[in-house]
């Protein structure tokens, strides 16, 4: 076993890989050359970006944050109004069966709750805004 820490949009992670030895090393599989050129559909002129998802319900903030991935809020810790210290747990989010902490960035005093325990969020989902 060797170990990794890998750090992805700034958080880390230590990871644990297993290194195969045998059979698997010595099968070496070549991917098929492209047979034709891929041309786009539109041309990038026209293609257009889509329109950012309106967060209703959520009082803009001087800052917010939003969800890092898909998954389920089990237990919001913060209410409107309550101040908050860098680093204090605001909720739980489930993903993948793991309870993921999600903490405040910086000391703030809470303008809104976008989401209750229960609700499914998506990436980029406004959960709090801060004042």
């Amino acid at each position: 076993m060797k170990k990794y820490l890998i750090t992805v949009k700034g958080i880390s992670y230590e990871v644990e890989v297993e290194e195969i030895k045998g059979a698997a090393d010595s099968k070496r599989v070549e991917a098929p050359a492209p047979a034709a050129e891929v041309k786009p559909i539109a041309p990038a002129s026209e293609v257009k970006p889509a329109a950012p998802k309106p967060s209703a319900a959520v009082s803009e903030g001087k800052n917010s944050v939003t969800s890092p991935m898909p998954g389920t809020i089990l237990k919001v810790n913060v209410k409107v109004g309550d101040s908050v210290k860098k680093g204090a747990v605001l909720m739980i989010l489930e993903a993948m069966k793991m309870e993921n902490e999600i903490m405040a960035p910086n000391d703030a005093v809470v303008a809104s709750v976008a989401v209750s325990e229960g609700a499914s969020v998506s990436t980029g989902d406004v959960l709090v805004a801060f004042n």
